[in-house]
């Protein structure tokens, strides 16, 4: 052990980093998905208590893993003694696991939770729980649904794993299925972006380390597959997002919307690499959502100051990037909208988002978009109710309270 001193949050950043190594690794080596996961979540409480008393181990990773790897046979054995399978148990005695490239680990179990066999759903779900760290009630919120269901989304997730035998083959997908399971992959690691981004519940706006995490892992599987445009375009978006993370919130946590945010503190070098990215996955194949994402995000990101961003560039990329969805994306359509009351008008804007009302009912997005452009249009009334109605809406503690703060300044 090192010498006691790492506060709560310290470990909790590591234990973070080493949860999905630490469940590839295991899953590589017994297989038992759903197993090796209660294991896991042993190791890393029993890892909580004693690491903030007794100091970080030397080779945490390695501790981890023994130390699930230990739970995990413990608790093979008792399935199989109650199974009156002695034989196998005998064969499961706890053993050095190897380590293998923790990318390695961490990538291989980003295909197993987008196995081809579970529902797209499922994909998601289980990726988000295993890989990202998201809590099950986080998760349930990100999908507009009860906590309840998708809890049951992950157990079933789990169960066809078990039931296919797709975690005694842990290595990566062959050929026949590896779009199928990178497509879900990228979507996963969106979803896990877009929450460290801007969290869907509670104090903070931005959870750095969820964001970290979906960057670190993109960058993975770009150098694992260094040529694929969806890959390049995934990792410019979350590179040009991030960069203006550092000006988001103003000194007391409070949110800053992007046309009044202090571009020198954006960061220029991430805003440099993400740019380049761009270039390079428009050069890949025909631009998909990633890459026309990323390439609006550019637009913002090079321009000199509010005034000064490319609006009608901006719409026509939306226009593509809407047209060549491979399914209906209201986000997009109201990016759009967004796009398209800065070139039009806040009146034209307004009678695109009363097209997306049926499918946007429940976003506070839509009614915080509403609100803005109420506001441009001349209607402070207006716009102060549908910033209120946004408000109520959202779980986030710093989106609720600029809401309220924009309503009650348009409407005392």
């Amino acid at each position: 052990m090192t010498g006691p001193g790492p506060g709560p949050r310290d470990v909790e950043d590591l234990l973070r980093l080493h949860a999905p190594q630490v469940l590839g690794a295991l899953v590589r080596r017994y297989g038992h998905f759903d197993a090796a996961e209660d294991a896991v979540q042993e190791a890393l409480l029993a890892a909580a208590g004693q690491w903030p008393r007794d100091g970080v181990p030397a080779n945490p990773r390695g501790w981890l893993i023994r130390v699930a790897s230990r739970r995990l046979t413990d608790a093979l054995r008792a399935e199989a003694a109650r199974a009156r399978r002695e034989e196998r148990a005998v064969r499961l005695e706890p053993r050095e696991v190897r380590a293998a490239p923790a990318d390695d680990d961490a990538l291989t179990l980003l295909f197993l939770c987008c196995d081809p066999g579970l529902p797209p759903a499922g994909r998601v779900a289980l990726t988000l729980r295993a890989v990202g760290g998201l809590t099950t009630a986080e998760i349930a919120r990100a999908h507009l649904v009860p906590e309840a269901t998708m809890a049951q989304r992950i157990s079933r997730a789990k169960a066809r794993l078990r039931e296919a035998g797709a975690d005694r083959t842990f290595r990566p997908p062959g050929p026949e299925d590896r779009d199928a399971r990178l497509a879900s992959v990228l979507q996963v690691l969106y979803l896990i972006f877009n929450e460290g981004y801007t969290a869907t519940s509670g104090p903070a706006l931005h959870r750095a380390d969820l964001a970290r995490e979906a960057i670190r892992l993109t960058r993975t599987v770009r150098r694992l597959l260094p040529r694929e445009g969806a890959v390049t375009g995934l990792l410019a978006l979350m590179l040009l997002t991030e960069a203006r993370s550092a000006a988001r919130t103003g000194p007391h946590g409070e949110l800053v919307p992007l046309d009044e945010q202090d571009r020198t503190r954006w960061d220029r070098a991430a805003i440099a690499e993400g740019t380049a990215l761009v270039e390079e996955a428009l050069t890949e194949g025909p631009p998909g959502p990633y890459q026309l994402q990323a390439a609006i995000a550019a637009l913002h990101d090079e321009a000199p100051d509010a005034a000064g961003t490319d609006w009608p560039q901006i719409l026509a990329l939306y226009d593509v990037l809407v047209a060549r969805s491979p399914g209906p994306d209201p986000m997009a359509e109201l990016g759009r909208a967004v796009a398209l009351a800065m070139v039009e008008g806040p009146e034209a804007g307004l009678a695109a988002l009363a097209a997306l009302e049926p499918r946007l009912a429940r976003s506070h997005r839509l009614a915080a978009v509403r609100g803005h452009l109420l506001e441009r249009a001349g209607d402070p009334k207006g716009a102060a109710g549908a910033y209120r109605a946004a408000a109520r809406a959202t779980l986030s503690l710093p989106e609720r309270r600029y809401l309220q703060t924009r309503a009650a300044r348009l409407d005392p």
